[in-house]
């Protein structure tokens, strides 16, 4: 999961756009929703493979995650994890943003693009 981190920190300075738009109540809305499936595919695929299944960093699919709290699973996007090389990612995402991501791993990520 430190992988997922890292990932988003590799972010262009696009990103902090991301940001602007993040609200904190509900699921992002459709256009932010495609940025973060977007997000996560590229970003954090780049550690946890292109499909999401491992390679530098775990797996994040819903087998490898579903024994994990999802309190733990968002607090370690969001936060990141001291002294390991998952950076937080508040400066990107919200707290419901990345609660959001922890539902969409869990149920088994969407395809690149969202219909």
């Amino acid at each position: 999961m430190p992988t997922l981190l890292i990932l988003l920190a590799l972010l262009s300075a696009s990103a902090t756009s991301y940001a602007d738009s993040a609200t904190d109540v509900g699921a992002p809305d459709f256009s932010r929703q495609r940025e973060l499936v977007h997000l996560v595919r590229q970003d954090c695929g780049s550690c946890h493979g292109m499909t999401l299944q491992g390679g530098l960093g775990p797996s994040l699919k819903p087998e490898a995650l579903r024994d994990k709290p999802v309190e733990a699973l968002v607090a370690t996007i969001y936060q990141g994890r001291p002294g390991t090389a998952m950076p937080p990612w508040r400066r990107f995402l919200s707290e419901a943003e990345a609660r959001w991501i922890v539902e969409q791993l869990l149920a088994g990520f969407p395809t690149e693009t969202l219909n």
